[in-house]
């Protein structure tokens, strides 16, 4: 889209969200999903649905891409979760044909039945080693294993309290195990603690889990892990920390968070996500017994009854731990850190203004949904492939773009995705004041 040249948009198309449609009403089930699509639809047709693209080739620094639409493009990639860049590490493929020699491409069962594997059991050791906690089960994804970890423990006359900015996996897992479920706000022990006790007044024969994330998606910040854990000891309540978005990635030694605050084995449970530093698909929970990993191995949803993760994911999980924990690992999280650090200044520079502290996973302001939907449009013309967050992901009227950093991203990427949102912010901002300029004379013509 040329500079000053624009195309009138419906409003429809910058109004409304996901979340309108998540709860349609009508006796047919197919038919009442229609307004979905049709305002997805009308998004899709005015280039304002960047959602649902799919990549040409391995996740890489620079990418070629298709939008849903089937339309190409090509552009630095700040949109794969590929934090160490290990996607394309030669001896995690390597791994990976080793695995499929020796135990072929499938689990063929979950782990409660026959589906575990020797290299499976000494990954799971491997995690529990990780984190300095006792015991680890692996699970299928990342998803499961949040839900599966809540779900599979919780009972319904107990009580969870979620932090109101947690994944939807625990808000999830919360809401299918209990109608006891407190969302407090968002990184704030105080109000944490006022549930606290108001839980304990009224009720001390049921369990009480408190589950937070160690780096959060959504503004890169991260919370008190000891002054929660102690607070959860008050009160006789279980903490259940998600570190997803740091472990490997973060750190001196890829423990993050937890490693930073001196939690290693301090925390009730964990779980976490292969997705974003891995390499892989799959998921864990690490516990303090074993107990609690029997029980979840036969009834926490995702693992009891699900295909056990692949023989590929976990040799490809078990060489990316190697990678992490060796000086390669070391090089690769100082070299990411560099990079978001040159990111977040380099987008201050442009006038942009960022979440949270330093993180792999960059969170850059966009305001109102209309406005963001505008930037997103132009991204890739600007040649970039970013992930927008807006509402419900986000809180509404605070759009984002999500900007996943790699190791692998090298320092023109960094000024070239700088330059596109900066470019693409200022078009949006331009397109925005005509928009309403044409608005405004079609309300006086009548």
């Amino acid at each position: 889209m040329l500079k000053g040249t624009f195309n009138y948009t419906p409003p429809a198309a910058l109004a409304g969200s996901v979340r309108d449609y998540k709860g349609p009403g009508g006796a047919h089930l197919e038919a009442r999903v229609d307004g979905f699509y049709k305002w997805q639809n009308l998004r899709r047709q005015h280039g304002l649905w960047p959602y649902s693209r799919s990549m040409e080739q391995a996740p890489s620094p620079v990418a070629a891409a298709r939008d849903d639409a089937g339309g190409h493009f090509r552009g630095v990639n700040f949109a794969s979760e590929d934090y160490l860049n290990l996607a394309t590490y030669p001896t995690i493929k390597a791994a990976a044909v080793e695995a499929i020699e020796q135990f072929g491409v499938h689990s063929a069962s979950s782990t409660a039945l026959f589906g575990a594997s020797a290299a499976s059991l000494r990954l799971e050791r491997q995690i529990a080693d990780f984190l300095q906690m006792e015991e680890a089960i692996l699970f299928p994804t990342g998803w499961a294993a949040a839900y599966g970890a809540i779900r599979g423990l919780v009972r319904p006359g107990d009580h969870v309290l979620v932090d109101a900015q947690a994944q939807p996996a625990l808000m999830e897992g919360a809401a299918a195990a209990t109608r006891n479920v407190y969302l407090f706000r968002h990184n704030t022990l105080d109000a944490c603690r006022r549930w606290l006790e108001q839980i304990r007044a009224r009720d001390t024969r049921n369990g009480v889990l408190v589950a937070t994330e160690s780096l959060f998606a959504i503004d890169g910040e991260k919370p008190g892990l000891a002054q929660m854990q102690a607070l959860c000891h008050e009160f006789d309540a279980t903490l259940l920390v998600d570190v997803s978005h740091d472990l490997g990635a973060h750190g001196e030694l890829g423990r993050g968070a937890l490693g930073d605050q001196s939690m290693l084995g301090a925390v009730d449970m964990v779980t976490g996500d292969f997705g974003k530093t891995f390499a892989a698909n799959g998921g864990f929970v690490a516990c303090r017994n074993l107990e609690v990993k029997e029980y979840l191995r036969h009834f926490a949803p995702g693992c009891a009854d699900s295909g056990a993760l692949s023989p590929i994911q976990v040799a490809v999980i078990s060489q990316a731990f190697e990678i992490i924990e060796a000086a390669d690992g070391q090089t690769r999280r100082k070299r990411l850190m560099r990079n978001v650090e040159s990111l977040r200044g380099k987008l201050a520079d442009a006038g942009l203004e960022t979440y949270g502290e330093p993180a792999g996973l960059v969170c850059v302001k966009a305001g109102g949904e209309s406005l963001a939907r505008l930037i997103a449009r132009r991204l890739p013309e600007a040649g970039m492939i970013a992930n927008l967050a807006e509402f419900p992901a986000a809180p509404r009227d605070q759009a984002r773009f999500r900007l996943h950093v790699s190791a692998g991203h090298t320092d023109d990427n960094i000024l070239d995705a700088a330059n596109a949102l900066s470019a693409a912010f200022a078009g949006a901002r331009e397109e925005t004041d005509w928009l309403v300029n044409e608005r405004d004379k079609l309300r006086a013509h009548g």
